[in-house]
């Protein structure tokens, strides 16, 4: 079993967690939607990352929809004490799988009540307003609104802290403004770094950004140069893809995801891996 610890740790709200936690978005169905095609398997893998030391778990429960949480609910509750589980809002799925912005006061508000009944928890620890001002990347534009209503929820007890995802640097900034930002949740990896003045601002103010899609999500990272790589060191891409974003910034907590135990064995290995300066020049050149 791979030693966690080796990645580091970081700050997290106000808890401080390992580097490698989970996503748990491919535990749902196909595209995120629906039932899993093995519960078991999926409530297996949750647990398997819990006791290999994984302390924060990313979810939403626009994630099936409610299948991810009430899984998480089966395979871990009641939680261990030092367990950080962060959700999102502002989503909603339609009747074919589609995703649809839900960013009104009234379904931001029952989405945090679904969030607390689906995980069983009385508050949430963390809340990512996710901006559906662009369903496909950050847009300019006010998160104000919805940001405000987070607040008022957080004022009455239900959220203790908020993050942000799919942002620009002016909507953190903005977002800062209104309540305590403590994490931003962008796409972000070895191909597409759009991100990379925002993840040093925000480095710079002890604030984590937390990559999704850090192996690519729906397509799949594919480089010769990374597989080249990663034969070099006896390790897999993915291993080497993940040891790179660790190595990037002290502030990136990853949160790859995975319904499999293999796969999940596999992330978690990449706490062992040290890329040589070399090795860091091919991968930085690679979303040239």
């Amino acid at each position: 079993m791979s030693d966690i610890s080796k990645a580091g740790t970081f700050t997290l709200s106000d808890r401080r967690v390992n580097r490698l936690g989970y996503g748990a978005m491919q535990l749902a169905g196909p595209g995120v939607f629906g039932p899993p095609k093995d519960r078991e398997a999926a409530l297996a893998v949750l647990r398997e990352a819990v006791a290999s030391g994984v302390d924060h778990i990313d979810t939403s429960d626009f994630y099936g929809p409610h299948v991810t949480n009430q899984i998480i609910r089966e395979a871990l509750h009641p939680y261990p004490d030092d367990l950080v589980i962060v959700t999102k809002v502002s989503a909603r799925r339609g009747a074919d799988g589609s995703w649809l912005p839900a960013m009104s006061p009234e379904e931001l508000t029952a989405a945090v009540h679904d969030n607390l009944r689906n995980l069983g928890l009385d508050v949430l620890e963390v809340v990512n307003l996710r901006s559906m001002l662009d369903v496909h990347g950050p847009k300019e534009g006010s998160l104000e609104a919805p940001l405000t209503v987070l607040a008022e929820l957080q004022h009455q007890g239900l959220i203790r802290h908020i993050g942000l995802s799919n942002v620009t640097s002016k909507q953190v900034a903005d977002g800062r403004r209104i309540t305590e930002i403590v994490c931003v949740q962008n796409a972000y990896n070895l191909a597409h770094r759009a991100d990379e003045a925002l993840i040093d601002e925000l480095a710079a103010s002890g604030t984590p950004y937390v990559p999704f899609f850090p192996l690519g999500g729906f397509t799949p990272l594919q480089s010769t140069a990374l597989s080249e790589v990663a034969a070099g060191l006896g390790a897999t891409p993915m291993q080497v893809a993940l040891a790179w974003l660790l190595q990037r910034a002290p502030n990136i907590l990853l949160i790859p995801g995975t319904s499999s135990l293999g796969h999940l064995e596999e992330n978690l290995a990449a706490a062992d891996l040290v890329l040589p300066d070399e090795a860091v020049a091919v991968l930085d050149r690679i979303a040239e």
